[in-house]
C-alpha cells in the first residue's frame, strides 16, 4: 500500500470512530473527512484528482452538486405533498389495522412494504414514502420510532436485490455490454428468483429477531413532541355536545340573506363552521356568502340557542359524525395570546377576528374555563386559548400576526384530499416512468418536485422546511471519500486482494467472493460507485474462468445493495438517522447478521438458479 493509501485510511478511520464512540455526530465527521481530503489534495497528494494539481481541492466539495443530492431533496419535497394530502396517515391507519400495536407484527409490514415498493422504483424513494406513515404510527402505538425506520431502510434494500430497477443493478448488467468479449446483459427477471429469496428471509428475519436487536432509543425532543389532532382538540374543548347540522327549508326567511344579515352569531350566538352545499363543502364560509335552501350549515351552539333556529326555518338536528367535525376535513386550530398582545382585554368581536384572519372562533379558554356559547363577548385576557376553523392557507399570515401564536395540529385524523392525493401520485409515477425509460431520475425527481410547488400543492417555505440537511451533508462529505478511495487505488487494491483469496473456490466461491467484496466496499462507498469499481473485476474474472459472468454479475449487483453495516452506506439510511435518533453502531449491530442471511440465501440463489457449484 501507498502512503497515500495510509493517510486515506487514517483521514476516514479517526472521525469515524469519534462517531463510533458518539464524540462526533455523522454529518460533522463527513464534513471533516471532506475538507481534510481537500487539504490532502491542495498540499500536492493525489487524494481527489492528480498529483500536485492543488486546483482539483475543489472536489471535495463536488458532493453537493451530485444527482443523489438533488433527488434527496426532491423527494423531501414529493414526500411532504403525501404527508400533507393525507394520503401517508390514511397508510399508517391501515397498516395499525393490520400490525395493531405488536412490534413484531409492525416491523414486518413496514420491512415488507419498503419492500415491495423498491420492486418498482428507487430505493431512497421506497423509504422516503414510507418514513412519514412509519413515524405517524410510532406516535399512535407509541413505539420508539427506533424500532420501526431501520426495517424501513433495510425493507427498501431488501426489495432493491430482486428488481432490475436498482442502480447498481442496471450498471452491472450495462457493463456487461462492454466487457471483453461483451457478453448478454441482464434481463429485467434475472434479479427477482434469488432476489426474491433474499426479500422474504430478510423480512422473516427483521421479524422474529428484529424486537431484540433493534435499537430502543429515545427520540428528540423535537420528534417527541406531539401534535394534538383536530379531533382531540375538539375533545379536550368538550366541543361534541355543542355541535348540530341545520338544514335550511324551502321558504325559510334566511334563503337569499348573506350570513352577516342573517344575524346567526350575534343574535342567536351560534357559530357557523362550515357549510354544504349539495356535496361541495365551504369551510368557514365568509360573512358575505348567502345562504340558499337546501344548504346544510355545521353549527357550534348551546341547545337551547341552536332549538330556536327552527323558528326560522331550518330543521336542527345532532351532528352525526361521533362529535368529530375534524374528520370531514374541516380545519381546528388553536390560537393563544401572545404576550404584550393587543388583544388583551378585548372581545372576539372588538378585535374583528373573522374579518381580521379569516378564522371563526368556535370556542374559548377563559381563566381555566371553557366556553363555547356566546364567546365573541368574552374579554380575552392573558393565558386564554382559542379552538378556531379556518382554511391552511390563512396560517401564514396569522403566523406574521404579534398578537397571536398559533399552534397547527396533527393533520392525522383529517380526511384524504383525493385531489391532492391523485396529483402527487400522478407526479411520481410519471418521473419513477421516465426515468425507467433512460430521463435521468434526478432530473425526473426535479421537475416533480417543482410540479408539486407550482400547482401549489407546497410552498416554497414548507419545502425549504421539509428538507433534512443533516442527511444532504452527510451524502455530500461521504461523496469525497467515495472519489478518493477509487482515486487512489485503495478500492481496486481490497477488492483484488478478496479476490486472490476466493477465486481459488471456484464458481460458487466467486459468486461468494463477489458478494463479500462488494458489500464490503458499499459501506464506504456506496453502491453504484462500488459497482462501477468491482463490476468489471469480477466479470472479467468469471469470463476468464468460464463461470456465468451473468451470475457473478448479479451477485456483485447484490453485494451493492447489502448496505447494512452502517448509516454512511446509503442514502436510505441517512434519511432515518435524525427522525429515530440512531447512533452510528445501531445499523451493525441489526446489520452483520442480516448481511450473513443475504449471504446464505444469495449461495441458495446462485446453487438453484444459477447452477453455480464450489471447486
Amino acid at each position: 500500500m501507498t502512503q497515500t493509501q495510509w493517510l486515506l485510511i487514517a483521514i476516514v478511520l479517526f472521525p469515524l470512530l469519534l462517531v463510533i464512540f458518539n464524540r462526533l455526530r455523522m454529518d460533522v465527521a463527513a464534513i471533516i473527512m471532506a475538507i481534510a481530503l481537500g487539504i490532502a489534495q491542495f498540499a500536492g497528494l493525489g487524494m481527489l484528482g492528480g498529483v500536485k494539481t492543488p486546483l482539483d481541492a475543489v472536489q471535495a466539495l463536488s458532493g453537493l452538486g451530485q444527482p443523489i443530492i438533488f433527488v434527496l431533496i426532491s423527494l423531501f419535497v414529493i414526500t411532504q405533498a403525501f404527508n400533507k394530502s393525507g394520503l401517508t396517515h390514511w397508510i399508517a391507519r391501515k397498516l395499525i389495522d393490520v400490525g395493531g400495536s405488536s412490534e413484531t407484527r409492525l416491523i414486518a409490514l413496514f420491512a415488507l412494504t419498503t419492500g415491495l415498493l423498491s420492486l418498482f422504483m428507487n430505493n431512497l424513494a421506497a423509504g422516503a414514502l414510507v418514513l412519514p406513515s412509519a413515524m405517524e404510527v410510532a406516535r399512535r402505538t407509541k413505539i420508539r420510532p427506533s424500532k420501526l425506520l431501520i426495517p424501513v431502510a433495510y425493507g427498501s434494500l431488501l426489495g432493491g436485490t430482486a428488481t432490475y430497477f436498482t442502480t447498481a443493478n442496471i450498471i452491472v448488467s450495462d457493463l456487461l455490454r462492454i466487457a471483453h468479449p461483451p457478453q448478454a446483459p441482464l434481463n429485467i427477471l434475472d434479479f427477482t428468483p434469488t432476489g426474491g429469496l433474499i426479500l422474504v428471509a430478510g423480512v422473516l428475519f427483521l421479524a422474529v429477531f428484529g424486537r431484540r436487536l433493534l435499537p430502543d432509543r429515545r427520540p428528540s425532543s423535537e420528534q417527541m413532541f406531539t401534535q394534538l389532532t383536530g379531533s382531540e382538540l375538539e375533545d379536550l374543548y368538550h366541543l361534541g355536545e355543542r355541535l348540530w347540522e341545520a338544514h335550511v327549508k324551502e321558504g325559510s326567511p334566511m334563503v337569499g340573506k348573506t350570513l352577516a344579515e342573517s344575524r346567526i352569531g350575534k343574535e342567536f350566538g351560534v357559530a357557523v363552521a362550515a357549510l354544504w352545499r349539495g356535496r361541495h363543502p365551504i369551510f368557514t364560509p365568509a360573512p358575505v356568502y348567502r345562504i340558499q335552501a337546501d344548504d346544510v350549515m355545521l353549527l357550534v351552539g348551546r341547545e337551547d340557542h341552536v332549538t330556536r333556529l327552527r323558528e326560522e326555518g331550518l330543521s336542527v338536528i345532532r351532528e352525526a359524525t361521533n362529535g368529530h367535525i375534524s374528520t370531514r376535513g374541516i380545519k381546528i386550530f388553536e390560537i393563544l395570546l401572545s404576550p404584550h398582545s393587543k388583544a388583551t382585554g378585548k372581545t372576539i368581536k372588538e378585535i374583528d377576528l373573522r374579518r381580521q384572519s379569516g378564522f371563526t372562533a368556535i370556542a374559548v379558554q377563559h381563566r381555566n374555563e371553557i366556553r363555547r356559547t356566546d364567546i365573541g363577548d368574552i374579554k380575552l385576557s392573558m393565558g386564554d386559548s382559542l379552538l378556531v376553523v379556518g382554511s391552511r392557507e390563512r396560517v401564514r399570515s396569522l403566523k406574521r400576526d404579534p398578537d397571536f401564536i398559533i399552534l397547527e395540529p396533527s393533520l392525522s385524523d383529517q380526511p384524504i384530499n383525493r385531489g391532492q392525493a391523485f396529483f402527487t401520485i400522478g407526479v411520481i409515477a410519471a418521473a419513477i416512468t421516465a426515468s425507467a425509460f433512460g430521463f435521468p431520475v434526478y432530473l425526473a425527481m426535479m421537475i416533480g418536485a417543482l410540479v408539486i410547488i407550482l400547482s401549489g400543492g407546497l410552498s416554497m417555505e414548507e419545502a425549504y422546511r421539509t428538507v433534512e440537511w443533516q442527511a444532504v451533508f452527510l451524502v455530500a462529505g461521504m461523496y469525497a471519500v467515495s472519489l478518493a478511495m477509487v482515486n487512489t487505488g485503495l478500492a481496486v487494491y481490497f477488492g483484488n486482494l478478496l479476490l486472490s483469496v476466493i477465486t481459488p473456490l471456484g464458481p460458487l466461491g466467486l459468486a461468494a467472493g463477489a458478494y463479500l467484496v462488494t458489500s464490503i466496499l458499499t459501506q464506504a462507498m456506496g453502491g453504484q460507485v462500488t459497482a462501477l469499481v468491482t463490476g468489471p473485476i469480477l466479470i472479467s474474472a468469471a469470463i476468464d474462468l468460464g463461470v456465468s459472468p451473468q451470475a457473478i454479475a448479479v451477485a456483485t449487483a447484490i453485494g451493492c445493495s447489502a448496505s447494512f453495516f452502517t448509516p454512511l452506506a446509503h442514502p436510505v439510511n441517512i434519511l432515518m438517522i435524525a427522525p429515530a435518533n440512531y447512533r452510528f453502531g445501531d445499523f451493525f449491530r441489526v446489520g452483520w447478521i442480516l448481511t450473513i442471511v443475504c449471504f446464505i440465501m444469495l449461495m441458495a440463489g446462485m446453487f438453484v438458479f444459477w447452477g453455480l457449484r464450489w471447486g
